[in-house]
């Protein structure tokens, strides 16, 4: 049977959700849209609500996966958190951060036909606590 083809960014969204599951951190949603832009991921440890932001870069991109969240883009995911909270009050007695989990790749490669990026070399960083609402 033919293996699906992922695009780097869902590849990335699937690695970054089994390494929170595995350190047992429970699914809440992913791809949570608001008119503001997108969250990720979101999922709760104890009474901590984390949002999270996942980047995969290859080679050749302009900087490194974790370095390219932008203040702007900032706003817009702590705006999004705040539409969530709102949407679904059964959480504002958490606590909230906002986490980025990146995957960079020290080759370029076509970022739509690999059947398994994780057979690629590739670093990861988890960055806890990545932005603040200040």
């Amino acid at each position: 049977m033919e293996q699906d083809i992922l695009d780097l960014g869902k590849w990335a969204e699937q690695q970054a959700r089994a390494l929170l599951e595995r350190e047992n951190y429970q699914y809440v949603d992913q791809n949570y849209h608001s008119r503001y832009g997108e969250i990720d991921l979101i999922v709760t440890l104890g009474k901590e609500l984390i949002f999270v932001e996942v980047k995969a870069r290859s080679a050749g991109s302009y900087a490194a996966a974790c370095e390219v969240i932008t203040v702007s883009q900032q706003r817009k995911i702590i705006k999004t958190a705040q539409m969530f909270l709102q949407k679904y009050p059964n959480y504002e007695d958490f606590d909230c951060r906002f986490d980025v989990i990146c995957f960079d790749f020290p080759k370029k490669f076509a970022k739509t036909v690999q059947p398994d990026f994780s057979k690629l070399q590739y670093d990861q960083q988890w960055i806890k606590h990545a932005f603040t609402l200040d």
